[in-house]
């Protein structure tokens, strides 16, 4: 039998796999599910973008590039920078990734030593404590509150602070609370990470999908020199409909950027070209196709919180999220109820429960690691949306 390296083995499986596994089945056997777990935008990616990946084709740009990227594609991600977030970066501080995801690997890898403690806000990304795991360092959970709207507080991050501590990891507009951090609550952590050193990798990947006349405002433009402690990762996944394409960037000091792009040289080399051209479209081309996704994002969002208004006769309520597609139906209130002699001891069994009694598939809380919600995307249509709210009213009212 295999030995399977303590690296690997210490990251724990995907509590959602489990769950999306049941769904694809209960489909392939006809039934309906309106699945309201899925994290990538239902737009087709925008025509002009796919019409530069097929000119590339067409032109046979189909060779290797240099493992860090396009030079074309770091100097659109530069321009990109200055215009939306105020940041001055040359293309030497650009490393193209496989996806944003592969950007935060990339990251830690670069910068964590074994046993770095990196500090995680909660509810956070799934992906965050297992990418920390990975490279030997120890992530710290740092829980939010409804009160303080599910951010980390400045006050927070003091507290949570040892002599371990090597990096923050802050996302915002942030996956799965919707939070989004203003200019002076960045400010604030800021201070303190300059004030003990703390790197920060900043998840802006959702940057584009702000809503109720928020801003998004990235923690490196916040101080004079936090942008020379700060790793800002982002892609083109959400704010273009591109997940399948899988192009994200990071822009960060130009030492550590060189030390990435030759680690990542040696494990994906550059990202597809064809891909990365497509991403030179989607920065430099017409953003309309965006701006229109973002509007109907937002009418979709007022849409699922007035119909989400009714389940709080069972129970149930919503948290109001700023940014992203999600929102998070709190379901605390109906955990010790059940249904046909099951008990709903928390937001997995929840999720189980939705999926095979009711047809809806939600990401459990848990996973997110608060068991206190379950994930709701609105990343679909209006009408599946209504289906899916009146089936989980449909439960709940059942539950006893």
């Amino acid at each position: 039998m295999i030995k399977i390296s303590s690296r690997v083995s210490s990251i724990s499986p995907s509590m959602t796999l489990a769950v999306s596994a049941k769904a694809n089945r209960l489909k392939a056997e006809g039934k309906r599910i309106i699945n309201f777990g899925v994290g990538e935008p239902d737009f087709n990616t925008p025509a002009h973008i796919v019409q530069a990946a097929k000119k590339a084709l067409d032109m046979g740009l189909t060779k290797y590039v240099a493992a860090a990227g396009l030079p074309a594609l770091k100097q659109a991600v530069c321009k990109k920078l200055k215009t939306d977030n105020g940041l001055e970066y040359s293309p030497e501080q650009i490393v193209i990734c496989n996806g944003a995801k592969h950007a935060i690997f990339n990251a830690l890898f670069a910068v964590i030593d074994q046993g770095d403690e990196v500090i995680i806000p909660s509810p956070y990304w799934l992906t965050y404590p297992e990418a920390v795991k990975s490279c030997g360092g120890v992530p710290v959970i740092v829980p939010t509150s409804r009160q303080n709207g599910y951010k980390l507080t400045a006050e927070q991050l003091e507290g949570a602070l040892t002599p371990n501590s090597k990096l923050l990891i802050l996302n915002t507009p942030s996956n799965p609370t919707g939070a989004v951090y203003g200019e002076d609550e960045l400010k604030k952590i800021a201070y303190v990470c300059q004030k003990h050193g703390l790197l920060v990798l900043s998840d802006e990947i959702y940057e584009k999908l702000v809503y109720g006349g928020k801003t998004h405002c990235s923690i490196a433009r916040v101080s004079p020199g936090m942008q020379g402690q700060t790793i800002v990762v982002n892609g083109l996944s959400k704010s273009y409909a591109m997940t399948g394409w899988r192009v994200g960037y990071l822009a960060c000091d130009g030492a550590l950027a060189g030390a990435i792009a030759s680690f990542q040289s040696h494990t994906t080399s550059n990202v597809n070209t064809i891909a990365q051209y497509a991403a030179l479209a989607a920065l430099e081309g017409d953003q309309t196709p965006m701006r229109e996704m973002v509007s109907a994002f937002e009418s979709r969002l007022n849409y699922m919180l007035n119909l989400l208004e009714d389940l709080r006769a069972y129970g149930l309520d919503y948290v109001k999220p700023q940014g992203a597609f999600y929102v998070m139906l709190i379901t605390q209130g109906l955990y010790g109820k059940s249904f046909g002699g099951d008990r709903v001891k928390g937001s997995l069994d929840l999720a189980n429960a939705l999926l095979t009694r009711a047809g809806v598939a939600v990401t459990p809380g848990i996973c997110f690691g608060d068991d206190s919600f379950i994930r709701l995307s609105y990343a679909l249509s209006p009408e599946d949306i209504a289906e899916g709210v009146r089936k989980i009213a449909g439960f709940a009212a059942e539950l006893k």
